[in-house]
């Protein structure tokens, strides 16, 4: 991983800077062009360093849905059944894992109808059953991961990055 790679994910983890161009101001604070630091996204997204680079947004406190879902997808289909579910704008976060519920996304809506009406529509693309694991309770968990230069990653604690005064349970 190069150094520019590096300082930006140790730098910007948690939030881009509130300005008009925050790329510039990236770019600036990185002594290198705008062009390259959005080239150096590109490509941590498109080398699977980052699974993705973007605003993340609650949905619930904009009068929309949110839920956690699973599927248990045959081994044969979860290529498949993963471009189908990836494919859809209100689904973020779908990961494999090792349980019979072998995936698990987050589904975000505009609307709280929206929720269900997008489990539905994958149930429907895929022919599985859809599980919902609506939120009960919020829990705010801070985590930071500093790269070390030669690529060790540790925590560290979440600095204060002043996003939004509001208390998290």
């Amino acid at each position: 991983m190069s150094s520019v790679q590096r300082e930006l994910i140790n730098r910007y983890q948690g939030g881009l800077p509130l300005v008009e161009r925050p790329y510039a101001s990236l770019a600036r604070a990185l002594a290198i062009s705008e062009h390259e630091v959005l080239q150096t996204i590109t490509g941590l997204v498109d080398s699977g360093v980052l699974s993705r680079f973007g605003p993340i947004y609650n949905a619930a406190r904009l009068g929309g849905g949110q839920t956690l879902a699973a599927l248990e997808v045959p081994e044969e289909r979860f290529a498949e059944v993963a471009d189908s579910v990836n494919a859809l704008p209100e689904v973020a976060h779908n990961y494999r894992r090792a349980h019979r519920l072998n995936m698990w996304f987050v589904v975000a809506t505009a609307t709280r109808d929206g929720v269900a009406d997008t489990l539905q529509t994958i149930a429907a693309r895929t022919g599985l059953k859809v599980y919902d694991f609506p939120k009960q309770h919020e829990f705010y968990l801070g985590l930071w991961l500093q790269l070390a230069e030669d690529d060790r990653v540790t925590t560290v604690p979440v600095p204060d990055v002043g996003i939004l005064e509001t208390p998290h349970r």
